[in-house]
């Protein structure tokens, strides 16, 4: 795959090294550009960072090689793993995750033992207002 646009229907997941920039056509008929991120293996599942503008936040998209039907090869960039441009905030992902559990608890309380599920929909219904 050296050069500018190298088509392949051969789908060979060596070639989809990281850092490669792609055009993937899938079986389900979506089109779309990412840079491979990584590529696993065993589980067959191609990880790429979708192009977005400059921010801290990035989109990953998950997907399953077989599912796609050609790719072109865009060319190389960067690293996109690399400690110096790629980080997470750890304290902000704590305060998430903080978040999330406490809410998942309030709505565990907020569920009614014995009750049949029409009285839960009511009970749910007038706790909204």
């Amino acid at each position: 795959m050296e050069g500018g646009n190298n088509s392949s229907s051969n789908n060979n997941p060596e070639e989809l090294a990281v850092g490669c920039l792609l055009s993937i056509r899938t079986t389900l008929g979506d089109e779309f550009e990412g840079q491979v991120v990584t590529f696993d293996r065993p589980s067959n599942i191609l990880v790429l960072q979708e192009p977005s503008k400059p921010s801290p936040r990035r989109n990953l998209r998950l997907l399953k090689a077989n599912y796609i039907k050609d790719f072109t090869f865009l060319g190389h960039a960067q690293d996109p793993l690399d400690p110096n441009t790629c980080f997470l905030d750890l304290t902000a992902l704590q305060q998430r995750e903080d978040v999330a559990v406490r809410q998942a608890e309030a709505d565990a309380e907020r569920i009614g033992v014995g009750v049949t599920s029409e009285a839960q929909s009511i009970f749910d219904a007038l706790s909204k207002t």
